[in-house]
């Protein structure tokens, strides 16, 4: 017997072997089905795909055989991988000096035996497809493209393992590096709203006790930093809210009594320069309740916010059919040209219209609405023009 010899680039090939993770792994289906499949084409008893670890062959299938590993220096595919051409064929194997004398031959009765290599995308030889008989045989050329055909179809299988590993490795790195900066937003945030609250403290006791030494202007540049400070005491608020509304969807469903939602909000936004108009078809609303209170708190803020109308306006409308309930937040605001609707929906994105007089938006609240319909399995749209207003409508499906 020969032994078979190793590739020169086996620690690479080994390398490539184990990232599929497919050594010692259980049967699968997929893979069996192909080597029945080759074995009856072929009219032999047995079919393997075989994967050559460091020192052994390890079988991911083996139809015809009760074992799933064999040494890997009387391996057949041993062999097969140092093929220039990738495919072996050995007709007699009584009759081949590498073969006459091995084990598989002289105690399992193995007389013939065909395999194609299984070849990666870097070109690297894993292993092979192959079979064997206990009689000598030649194959037909509708064989061996059965043969060539199915090794690829196992690569391809192999290829799509190697995906999913890689896409789930992917996934949990973003999750985690996700919620390593939800920490640190909720961290910082929560640490930076403090001092903003003591320089507006100071800035106020710095205006009465040197108010009739600071002239007009003086004072105005102190209103203006206090302004600042305020805004972005907002913008860091907007932020926790942002990072802490996976808590919020964590929460279960619950019951919505509409007349007292009305009441919630009508209190929220009781702003005398302001008319929030409020309908329900249904008296009770089951979903998440903490988190549809944030969608239409946000929407109904941005309402007014954007809103340089004499008489503020937003329109709630909450309807339902069988399947989900339709949120409807219409504004007589500033409005939203086309080709900024998409975007406002993105974090710290806000709509440049140029015709609003008040101060900017964070850019979060609306971020914040769609994290929060999406997480709650909805879609959110827009509908706006300029000059007149923004409608927002919100789909959530309903379960249970």
């Amino acid at each position: 017997m020969i032994k078979p010899d190793f590739p020169k680039n086996e620690a690479q090939r080994q390398k490539a072997l184990e990232r599929y993770a497919i050594l010692d792994t259980i049967e699968e289906e997929s893979y069996d089905n192909l080597t029945a499949l080759l074995a009856s084409i072929c009219e032999v008893p047995i079919s393997l795909v075989s994967l050559l670890d460091k020192e052994r062959n390890f079988m991911k299938s083996h139809y015809g055989v009760p074992f799933n590993e064999d040494p890997r220096e009387r391996s057949f595919c041993g062999h097969t991988i140092m093929q220039n051409e990738g495919v072996l064929i050995v007709a007699d194997a009584t009759l081949d000096e590498r073969f006459h004398d091995n084990p598989l031959v002289t105690e399992m009765g193995v007389r013939f035996y065909a395999g194609a290599s299984l070849v990666d995308s870097q070109g690297f030889r894993l292993g092979a497809l192959c079979v064997f008989g206990r009689e000598p045989k030649i194959l037909t050329d509708r064989q061996k493209n059965a043969l060539a055909n199915l090794s690829k179809h196992v690569m391809l299988l192999l290829e799509s393992r190697l995906l999913n590993i890689n896409l789930l490795q992917a996934e949990q790195e973003l999750q985690t590096r996700n919620e390593e900066l939800e920490k640190f937003a909720a961290a910082t945030s929560h640490d930076l709203k403090s001092p903003l609250h003591n320089i507006v403290g100071l800035l106020d006791l710095l205006k009465d006790s040197s108010r009739e030494k600071l002239s007009e202007e003086e004072l105005s540049y102190i209103d203006m930093t206090k302004d600042s400070a305020r805004s972005l005491s907002d913008y860091i608020s907007g932020l926790l809210k942002f990072y802490q509304n996976d808590q919020l969807i964590s929460e279960e469903q619950t019951t919505i009594k509409a007349c007292i939602l009305s009441k919630e909000l009508a209190s929220m936004f009781s702003n005398p320069k302001y008319s929030l108009k409020f309908y329900s078809s249904s008296e009770l609303i089951r979903l998440n309740a903490e988190a549809f209170r944030q969608i239409l708190m946000n929407l109904i803020s941005n309402g007014f916010k954007c809103n340089d109308s004499e008489a503020p306006t937003v329109s709630v409308s909450i309807t339902e059919n069988k399947t989900h309930y339709c949120l409807e937040v219409k504004d007589n605001g500033v409005g939203i040209p086309k080709e900024d609707q998409q975007k406002v929906f993105d974090l710290f994105e806000t709509s440049d219209t140029g015709e609003h007089s008040g101060p900017k938006g964070t850019g979060i609240g609306l971020a914040t609405v769609k994290k929060l319909v999406e997480k709650l399995e909805g879609v959110i749209e827009i509908t706006s023009i300029p000059g007149k207003g923004s409608k927002f409508t919100c789909l959530i499906p309903k379960h249970g």
